[in-house]
């Protein structure tokens, strides 16, 4: 079942061309990577699925989301509890000024608990490390129950112990629901995911990471030559 697709989608920031003619899609139980050189448009094509940033032709459909931004964009230092940044994801189901109900508690709860922070509830945001701040932003994503899971660079800045954490925690994930996460990570995209998209404002090849072994496609994608430390990286 397809749970968000791209048709022949086009964006234009500030005069700029940032995707042109972009046509994807992503189906439940896929894990799949978004890959790309800084300036490539990533983050811009979540932005776009999600309706955050508008269409300058194409069109985009996606099913119930989750959003998880890169932890810069979120404000660590505000004084607030783990469970309340998570409740925070609800705002618009609970509607404003409301008070939550059990049921939102309930699924504050759930998502903290599949990413395994359950017991700090409580703590300060502030007190956690790189990898807790990260999936705090994850359970705030499954608070909605969402049927695709989009992330934005959520390895950045992380050591490898949490990094592995969180590569299991989106394979388990994408099982029950689909994940896209936009990486730099090659190596460990083309090892954990299902499919890969490489992009460069426009899609330049899509597949499993086995159909995607011709070095001209990363060449043409990351802008490398023949003897990039890239292509060595991959194995190809």
């Amino acid at each position: 079942m397809t749970v968000l697709a791209l048709e022949n989608v086009t964006v234009r920031l500030g005069g700029r061309l940032a995707l042109e003619d972009v046509t994807m899609s992503v189906a439940r139980g896929e894990f799949t990577a978004l890959l790309g050189p800084n300036g490539a448009g990533k983050t811009t094509l979540l932005r776009a699925a999600l309706g955050l940033t508008p269409l300058s032709s194409g069109k985009a459909t996606i099913t119930s989301a989750g959003y998880v931004p890169q932890r810069h964009e979120f404000a660590w230092d505000f004084p607030a509890s783990v469970q309340d940044v998570v409740l925070s994801g609800l705002v618009r189901r609970i509607g404003l000024f409301r008070r939550p109900r059990v049921t939102h508690w309930t699924a504050v709860w759930d998502a903290l608990d599949r990413v395994r922070l359950a017991g700090l509830r409580n703590r300060p945001i502030g007190e956690l490390s790189g990898g807790q701040r990260q999936r705090v932003l994850v359970a705030r994503a499954l608070a909605l129950d969402p049927a695709v899971l989009l992330l934005d660079e959520p390895f950045t800045g992380l050591d490898m112990p949490s990094q592995e954490v969180l590569t299991a925690l989106f394979g388990t994930l994408a099982r029950e629901r689909a994940v896209l996460m936009a990486t730099h990570d090659l190596a460990a995209a083309a090892y954990t995911c299902d499919r890969l998209v490489l992009i460069n404002r426009s899609v330049v090849a899509a597949g499993a990471p086995e159909e995607l072994r011709d070095r001209e496609v990363w060449m043409r994608t990351f802008q490398v030559g023949a003897d990039s430390h890239l292509l060595k990286a991959l194995g190809i």
